[in-house]
């Protein structure tokens, strides 16, 4: 039976046989491709190393939900449900499109397996796909045109913004998808009026529409519609495939291998160069980044995979008190930096510059806070924490140390603590408590304890913050936990000093820590300090295991160890605040909660949107109280108000640094008397039911 229509292999185009252009299009198409690739790649191929071959098959899990079923898009729920349609219709629509490429010169080509059954129901799936791809792009067009969310803007500082790059694709997408529904149509149309089988349209589809729209057109005006949308098709799906690599849409391509390379643990920061172990850092040259180059190849396929969403930029702390800092632009100022000296075409341009100074201030870099939200909201498993801290590394190793954070580095240098306190004095704390409630203290050799509380710099010597020292001695006792603590022998844990690049100081203070602890014995460790918790767990090879405070009370208070009276009536409403290095690095989110909840009669409530993962960083961890950021506002002022707008008014903090921070926050807000702020501990410990 003579074909209702000539099909595209069939036809000609200005006199020259179509099958010929049909196949030098994808030809020319996927060389220039492969070419633009291969040029992207170069950088990645001098990079530092950096070992993701680790792991496999939890990797491909993290590729399955991450990627494939797009888990962490509907956290911005109209974004995130129009990216999986978009991203569900792209992979739908994957399979036709190759088919298309092949129909080009290969009269009635099938991809295996897509005849029969099989392929009339991928044909019903394909169409609304294509159908509903188009309303989600007219719906993207307009989020990106007219309703312009704040994450999407640029300030001027930063360039240009990527509008017209966003409405480009968009244009593109809906063109192949028209195209392609327009080019079905068309055939079903010229069958029907010449009374053939025609193919059963899917109903409310595209090519449902077009094949109504166009049933009475003549069969010169179907045959034009035929070949002319395969052309548009075939010539925009090559283009768009060349375009991608060109910018911020080279995600496309690179993010499934993104997220299979993404880090697989929280907490830990990258050692200073891969395959040099950390009795050999004397051995550099240099340390951290300084140039491009010293990033890592992971770091720079991150920049390649940032598809400009700017959700990281959006919950970034620093970002949202003013500080210099905007995650997402950490991202495309490395990616613009990689195209400017990398070239697609020609050879490479520019003298390497060091990146401090050029594209990142200091102040940029400093103004990281490490709490990791900016990596909770990628959907993309880019990583930023480790490239701050290398960055502060170089600058470290340069000497570009900011003059607020110089002192309490000596300090830790020569005293083991920011406060350059002495050492004989870190147990002082025990002294209020002493007649009461006895502390061990194992300073001296031969002195040992199956528990060992790691206290660390900052409830040792805060005067207010001893109180959660001896809050959780209370705790402890109460559990009936003989337990004791290493004194003048404890150093600072070092993980503010490990996260502000200054690594042999940290190596310093972990060698001493590990030789102490491993000296006392101890089988296991108990702290109420979330950033000590971190670095012990997560930074501190060979260690016994390490609990938090609240785990310990947890497990007290579920064996009848320990007993809570219930909270006075006195119309307070509590709030639990989230530090980052207990909730989104070690994922202890309900044991604080459960340790709260255990006093009866206590009112608790959630800042909702605002906590668990999403918490808010108080802006206080570690070295960052000496730090003197340029801001608009505190962080833990705009933390105290988001407690304030749920309607509390006491946060319950598990950690010393967010404690300080809150309590300052309250004053500078003017809400004394209105908001009080208390440490778990203390509160526990309020509520302990004593013998005595």
């Amino acid at each position: 039976m003579e074909p209702a229509l000539i099909s595209p292999s069939a036809s000609t185009i200005l006199g020259i046989p179509a099958n010929i252009i049909y196949i030098l299009i994808p030809l020319i198409g996927v060389g220039t491709f492969i070419y633009i690739v291969y040029r992207r790649m170069i950088p990645l191929r001098v990079a530092a190393p950096d070992n993701r071959l680790d792991r496999i098959p939890e990797r491909i899990r993290k590729v399955a939900r991450i990627w494939l079923a797009q888990w962490r898009h509907p956290r911005y729920l109209l974004a995130g449900v129009v990216h999986i349609f978009l991203f569900a219709g792209f992979l739908i629509l994957g399979a036709r499109s190759t088919q298309l490429v092949f129909v080009g010169f290969a009269e009635g080509f099938q991809l295996p397996g897509f005849g029969g059954a099989f392929g009339s129901i991928y044909n019903v799936i394909k169409d609304y796909a294509a159908t509903w791809v188009l309303i989600v792009v007219i719906i993207a067009a307009v989020r990106r045109s007219i309703i312009k969310p704040p994450r999407y803007a640029v300030p001027p500082q930063y360039g240009r913004d990527h509008t017209w790059e966003a409405l480009l694709v968009l244009g593109l997408i809906a063109t192949l998808v028209i195209t392609e529904s327009l080019f079905e149509a068309s055939l079903i149309a010229a069958e029907m009026q010449k009374g053939q089988h025609a193919a059963i349209t899917a109903p409310l589809t595209l090519v449902w529409f077009f094949k109504h729209g166009i049933g009475a057109a003549s069969p010169a005006a179907l045959q034009g519609m035929h070949s002319v949308s395969y052309f548009i098709h075939e010539i925009t799906f090559f283009f768009f495939l060349c375009f991608l690599p060109m910018g911020k849409h080279f995600h496309v391509v690179t993010s499934i291998f993104n997220v299979f390379f993404m880090r697989l643990d929280r907490g830990n920061v990258k050692p200073v160069q891969h395959g040099v172990a950390d009795e050999n850092l004397d051995d550099l040259e240099s340390f951290g980044v300084k140039l491009y180059e010293d990033f890592t190849w992971k770091h720079m396929l991150d920049f390649y995979t940032c598809a400009d969403c700017g959700r990281c930029s959006d919950r970034c702390p620093a970002n949202a008190v003013g500080r210099p800092l905007s995650p997402r632009f950490i991202s495309i100022k490395g990616r613009d930096y990689a195209f400017k000296h990398y070239t697609w075409i020609g050879a490479n341009g520019g003298e390497a510059k060091p990146l401090i100074g050029d594209i990142y201030s200091e102040d940029e870099i400093w103004s990281c806070t490490t709490c990791g939200a900016c990596e909770q909201e990628c959907p993309l498993g880019i990583e930023y924490i480790d490239k701050m801290v290398d960055l502060r590394r170089g600058m470290v190793d340069d000497g570009l140390v900011p003059q607020s954070l110089q002192k309490p580095l000596g300090a830790l240098e020569k005293r083991g603590n920011p406060w350059g306190k002495m050492e004989r004095k870190r147990a002082d704390w025990t002294k209020e408590i002493a007649e009461q409630r006895p502390v061990t203290i194992l300073d001296k050799k031969g002195k040992t304890a199956k528990n060992l509380y790691f206290v660390d710099s900052i409830s040792s010597f805060d005067d207010r913050m001893q109180e959660i020292a001896r809050a959780t001695a209370r705790i402890l006792d109460a559990a009936g936990i003989e337990f004791g603590i290493l004194g003048k022998n404890e150093r600072d844990s070092g993980h503010e000093v490990r996260r502000f690049g200054e690594e042999m100081l940290f190596q310093d203070l972990k060698d001493r820590n590990t030789d102490a602890i491993l000296n006392s014995g101890a089988e296991q460790i108990i702290t109420a300090d979330p950033h000590a918790y971190n670095a012990l767990r997560n930074d501190y090879p060979d260690l016994p295991p390490v609990e938090h405070i609240s785990q310990t009370i947890v497990r007290s208070v579920n064996a009848g160890k320990i007993r809570l009276k219930p909270a006075a009536d006195n119309g307070k409403t509590y709030v639990y605040h989230d530090p980052c290095y207990l909730g989104r690095h070690n994922s202890l989110y309900d044991d604080p909660r459960a340790a709260i909840d255990a006093i009866q009669g206590l009112h608790r409530i959630e800042m909702e949107g605002n906590c668990q993962d999403r918490s808010f960083c108080c802006g206080g961890g570690g070295l960052m109280l000496f730090y003197e950021p340029e801001e608009d506002q505190r962080m833990g002022v705009l933390r105290v108000e988001m407690a304030k707008q749920a309607g509390a008014n006491v946060i319950v903090t598990a950690c010393p640094f967010c404690l300080v921070n809150m309590e300052d926050a309250i004053k500078v807000a003017g809400l004394e008397g209105e908001m009080e702020a208390i440490d778990l501990c203390e509160l526990v410990a309020e509520h302990l039911v004593t013998d005595a």
